[in-house]
């Protein structure tokens, strides 16, 4: 009634000529009753207005669109296209953006209307992906299910600093003579693998992740552009050595847009690093980052960003860089996690001076060359020795290791040198033979087969009787009937348990008259 009564009188207003009588009406309404309804009424208001910002879409092809009217859009906020598909701006111009697709872009036609959604990129992290095989999405590949998490991560996200860094002082064992003698790898460290197809870039990466088996670090693998029958048979070959319980298999296949390609490796580490301030240890692989730098430059490209040297854009260092800073290991502050990197480039006819190859080289902290010529010549892992160099993982190998390992790298490089004057078919002195003997079963002892991984005590101990000249009279079948008989004596022999146990506990060389009396035991069985 007293609504009724409200809208009479402005009515009636309307229609009285005299002011007075006007006063006169006004006076009759009570002044409360009026607060009372207007006080319901905004309380019973509700805002319809909505404020968008909406382009549309002027072209389209190849997974990228080029949207006109997104004044307000953010570099790497998500866009909303029609028919679910989403977009990520990749490109700000004065009037129009630059749109990468995640998704089904053939859906989106010209014209198409495109809303912000002021997020950027996130991907599911969590321990919830352990064991799976994702997309760089976060959508599960594998048959067990979409994957449940309530924990999200940016995908671009800023390096560590320096002061939130701690020192590199745990070693990552791979398993790999070669490479634990070497050229060690501390974790928090970033290792380049480097050489040409088929030399086993993968294979020691692989071999890497299976090693980490009960060492308490979760595994990353990233295929970039790989074949899906390769990844498939890559997943099945983890399987088969219990290692899936701590990998995550994220993959952007070879048939799939250069978007994915891109966003792969970024979505990777971004997974790793929820880990990482967990205060776990994390082993990320790359495989590979040559296919990645083909893939932004091909959006490059289609975004019409000016091309520099070999068409790559002027950002492709900064590409990588921003990518492989993230790889750390943090400070004891913030729970002493890190991210291990092993970044893999192909190369072609063993050109390590090419662009890519060289910016990887200059933002890492040493690399692991593999040689066609010593692949093809039966000596795997094909690891060049000279060319191959930690920086960093030094301070983090086994002390135990680093005694007996010193003069390895300089032996193998005074053969090399000592094989190719041979060839000529001069005549050798004793000295030079015998150490052109000693050369070839060194050469023998750092052999290894596909997955075929060594631990370190039995590394330790195999090096050690190699220094000490035990295998100077065995021919090269018997040095690796010894290291065989090495590796059972530390698992069965009670004096083997014994040195096991305190390389295990001190990573220290034991007693040397231990170690030489347990060596000469062993090699009386051979």
């Amino acid at each position: 009634m007293a609504n009724r009564s409200i809208v009479r009188f402005f009515v009636n207003c309307l229609n009285w000529k005299h002011s007075s009588k006007v006063v006169e009406r006004l006076s009759k309404i009570r002044v409360q009753e009026m607060t009372e309804i207007i006080k319901k009424q905004i309380e019973s208001f509700e805002q319809d207005v909505k404020m968008e910002n909406i382009g549309k879409v002027l072209s389209v092809g190849d997974g990228i669109a080029i949207v006109y009217g997104l004044q307000q859009a953010m570099m790497g906020e998500l866009l909303d296209f029609p028919h679910g598909v989403r977009g990520l701006v990749f490109n700000l111009e004065a009037h129009h953006v630059g749109v990468i697709l995640l998704g089904e872009s053939e859906k989106i036609r010209e014209g198409d209307l495109v809303k912000t959604t002021k997020r950027i990129f996130e991907v599911p992290v969590g321990e919830e992906l352990l064991g799976r095989v994702v997309n760089p999405l976060g959508d599960a590949l594998d048959a067990a299910g979409p994957i449940k998490t309530d924990h999200y991560l940016p995908v671009e996200r800023k390096a560590q600093g320096v002061m939130a860094r701690g020192s590199i002082d745990a070693s990552l064992e791979t398993g790999i003579k070669i490479i634990d003698a070497l050229i060690p790898i501390g974790r928090g460290q970033r290792e380049l693998i480097i050489g040409d197809r088929q030399t086993g870039k993968t294979t020691i990466a692989v071999d890497t992740i299976i090693n980490q088996r009960g060492k308490d670090c979760i595994c990353i693998y990233v295929a970039i552009g790989q074949k899906e029958s390769s990844v498939t048979a890559l997943v099945q070959l983890l399987n088969q050595h219990q290692a899936m319980d701590y990998t995550i298999v994220v993959t952007a296949g070879a048939s799939k847009e250069g978007t994915l390609l891109y966003l792969a490796p970024f979505a990777g580490v971004t997974m790793a690093e929820y880990f990482m301030q967990k205060g776990k240890d994390v082993l990320i692989i790359y495989d590979d980052l040559s296919k990645h730098a083909v893939a932004y430059r091909e959006l490059s490209l289609l975004l019409r960003r000016p091309p520099g040297r070999e068409a790559y854009p002027g950002d492709v260092f900064y590409l990588h860089s921003r990518l492989l800073e993230r790889s750390a290991r943090l400070n004891d502050k913030l729970g002493g996690g890190s991210i291990t990197a092993l970044p893999i480039i192909e190369t072609k006819a063993g050109d390590i001076s090419a662009y890519i190859s060289t910016n990887v080289i200059s933002i890492t902290d040493g690399q692991i060359f593999l040689e066609s010529e010593l692949f093809y010549s039966g000596i795997r892992p094909a690891i060049n020795a000279g060319l191959s160099v930690s920086r960093v993982g030094g301070a983090a190998q086994w002390n135990g290791m680093k005694k007996i390992a010193g003069t390895l790298r300089i032996g193998l490089a005074n053969y090399r040198e000592l094989e190719q004057f041979a060839q000529f078919g001069s005549d050798l002195d004793a000295s030079a033979k015998r150490r052109l003997e000693r050369g070839r079963k060194t050469v023998e002892l750092l052999k290894q087969d596909v997955h075929e991984l060594i631990p370190m005590p039995t590394q330790i101990v195999v090096i050690y009787a190699l220094s000490k000249g035990y295998l100077d009279d065995l021919n090269i079948d018997q040095v690796r009937l010894l290291e065989a008989e090495i590796n059972q004596g530390l698992k069965m022999n009670d004096q083997g348990k014994k040195i096991n146990k305190h390389l295990m506990e001190t990573k220290k060389l034991p007693d040397e008259q231990e170690l030489d009396a347990f060596i000469r035991e062993l090699k009386r069985m051979i």
